[in-house]
């Protein structure tokens, strides 16, 4: 198996780079005709919303959608893809910082409590708690 990296789904999303673009998409259908998976860390994950947010200045719902089409396609394999499902359904509806969620969502899987910050917005979540 091999992994992507962010610019990969960044390519295959905004298209805005055509070479490139045309690079995913046979990278894609070779991954779906040899019946392989394309692994995506979690990282992955928080810096593709990162750049969406910041470069592309698209808004938190495009992102959760292109997310969620993104989780459905069977070439790729998301790291702790249902810590993703419970980030997608919580950051419905708040004003959460989707970068917070994510982080919080992938320590809730590996065993946390709580995340511990320092940010008093994020703290007001349910998994995280403010540094005293």
């Amino acid at each position: 198996m091999k992994g992507v990296d962010t610019n990969i789904l960044i390519r295959f999303l905004i298209g805005d780079d055509e070479q490139q673009t045309k690079k995913v998409y046979k990278i894609f259908k070779k991954a779906e005709s040899e019946k392989k998976e394309l692994f995506v860390p979690l990282l992955v994950v928080l810096e593709f919303i990162w750049v969406l947010e910041s470069a592309y200045e698209i808004h938190r719902d495009e992102i959760l959608d292109s997310i969620s089409d993104l989780l459905l396609m069977p070439i790729l394999k998301f790291e702790h893809q249902s810590a993703l499902q419970q980030f997608i359904l919580s950051a419905q509806g708040n004003r959460y910082d989707l970068s917070d969620l994510l982080i919080a969502y992938s320590a809730k899987i590996n065993g946390c409590e709580t995340v511990i910050t320092f940010d008093k917005k994020a703290s007001k979540f349910n998994l995280f708690e403010l540094a005293k």
